[in-house]
């Protein structure tokens, strides 16, 4: 069981030494212009998206003819 447990806390310190020493963060800029560019993409597929379901709609209007 102290194996078990010692093997958890080196598990731990090597996390812990891997995110303060190895990890690049990035910084506000950076962070800020990948949100920027999310929210764009974002965006442009729902507006893709509600082109699609327009003209799937309209499609379902001409084949069966029933008002939505």
């Amino acid at each position: 069981m102290k194996k078990f447990f010692n093997n958890r806390l080196t598990d731990i310190k090597e996390s812990y030494n891997e995110l303060v020493n190895k990890v690049s963060w990035p910084t506000k800029s950076e962070l800020a212009n990948s949100t920027i560019v999310v929210m764009v993409a974002s965006i442009i597929a729902s507006l893709v998206i509600w082109v699609i379901d327009l003209c799937i709609n309209e499609v379902m209007h001409l084949v069966y003819g029933v008002a939505a």
